[in-house]
């Protein structure tokens, strides 16, 4: 048996009222600078939407001080074993919504939002042939890995899928859909818009992607691919059974890749998948314009590694 690797990184976020949003951000980054944690924590008036990273002692310490103020008595961590930091800041930001939307109409989860499927029900609902599966994150992370049979939204941000819905799926209001996210909180205003837009019958995969992969039951079956995250990690493995495939494909030579980089263009920084040797050939470039770009930040002692990731 192994020794527990020595960091962790969580994955949380929690719909709650917060009346003083500013004060929340100070008093929440004293906690989490005091703790040695690192991460992106975002504060509304709706709530608390964060990924952190820190040592085993540290995330707890963490985890049990939120949840000791009663407005976050239930908040669910997702939590995931780590070597290092997968962070190398913190931040802490006062943000007008967890998930920017910037919907004409408020939508709040905590009033209206789809019914909640667990892993086993929607791995069920999967293999049905009378849903619409609804991939509610970006276009670049629907290529490194998704669900089968869900339909690949052309959004490069969240903001983009009212026009998209609209777009696409008119004409579908009567359907079952389903809808799924990395770690749940996009699915809350996602399925919100669509009961919003007139949809009838719409369900989240509760806890999203990364709760998939962690059911012992399901163990990540019909994910293909990796799933993307928001840290140096750049995707983590959700499909733990014998049939996981790679989906995704170096954008420059086409072959199977599951490597997520930025494009060394300061002014594009573009996600897109790249082998190493790509990597190398293409200056970590996402285009030949973006290679021939003035701001161009390629260096080739750090191609091949974490740092060609997430700066």
């Amino acid at each position: 048996m192994t020794d527990a690797l020595p960091y962790r990184v969580l994955l949380y976020y929690h719909y709650v009222p917060i009346d003083d949003p500013a004060g929340f951000v100070k008093e929440h980054l004293e906690l989490c600078a005091g703790l040695g944690l690192l991460g992106r924590i975002l504060v509304a008036t709706e709530g608390l939407n964060g990924t952190v990273s820190g040592t085993t002692g540290s995330a707890q310490a963490y985890m049990d001080t939120l949840r000791s103020d009663p407005r976050f008595a239930d908040i669910v961590f997702k939590v995931d074993e780590a070597e290092e930091h997968a962070f190398g800041r913190l931040i802490v930001k006062h943000k007008p919504e967890l998930v920017s939307l910037r919907h004409e109409r408020d939508l709040d989860p905590r009033v209206r939002t789809g019914r909640r499927m667990s892993p086993v029900e929607f791995h069920e609902a999967l293999q049905r042939d009378d849903a619409v599966i609804i991939d509610g994150r970006n276009a670049y992370e629907y290529d490194i890995g998704h669900f089968r049979g869900a339909i690949r939204p052309d959004t490069k941000t969240f903001r983009d899928f009212p026009a998209w819905v609209r777009e696409n799926l008119a004409g579908m209001e009567d359907r079952k859909v389903l809808t799924y996210c990395t770690g749940g909180i996009r699915c809350e205003k996602l399925s919100a818009l669509l009961l919003d837009e007139g949809f009838r019958d719409v369900a989240q995969l509760d806890g999203g992607i990364v709760t998939y992969g962690k059911d012992p039951v399901v163990q990540g079956h019909l994910f293909d691919g990796r799933c993307y995250v928001f840290d140096r990690r750049a995707s983590v493995k959700i499909n733990h059974t014998a049939d996981a495939t790679v989906v995704g494909r170096c954008l420059h030579c086409g072959e199977p890749c599951e490597r997520m980089v930025n494009c060394a263009n300061t002014e594009c920084d573009n996600q897109h998948i790249c082998c190493v040797e790509c990597e190398f050939k293409h200056r970590r470039s996402c285009s030949e314009e973006c290679q021939r770009a003035p701001l161009h930040e390629f260096d080739p002692a750090t191609a091949g590694t974490s740092k060609s990731f997430y700066r």
